[in-house]
């Protein structure tokens, strides 16, 4: 069964604020299997634009992904993001796993 990512490209407005979402999403992502594959660190834009932060967050499926982004323990985490950054996120399927 392939793998599923979420690929996240974040401002953050508030690093202190977002702390506690971070906090937040520590149940729902365990509770999912997620593993952080990058989560912000530098980077280098070679094409396009993009956001100040990137994360990779890797699950054992895609449904789980979905599951994970869909529950009430998530969702709640993120009520927390949603005034203090803008992102954009994509949920996709692994290749060939």
């Amino acid at each position: 069964m392939p793998k599923g990512y979420w690929v996240a490209h974040v401002d953050v407005d508030d690093p202190q604020a977002y702390e506690t979402y971070k906090a937040a999403n520590a149940a729902p992502f365990a509770e999912y299997g997620a593993r952080f594959l990058v989560r912000g660190g530098p980077c280098e834009t070679r094409e396009g634009q993009v956001r100040a932060r990137t994360v990779v967050i890797e699950f054992p499926s895609y449904a789980a992904a979905l599951a994970c982004y869909d529950s009430p323990g998530y969702q709640a985490a993120k009520a927390l993001r949603d005034p203090v950054s803008t992102g954009d996120l994509v949920i996709v399927e692994g290749y060939g796993e």
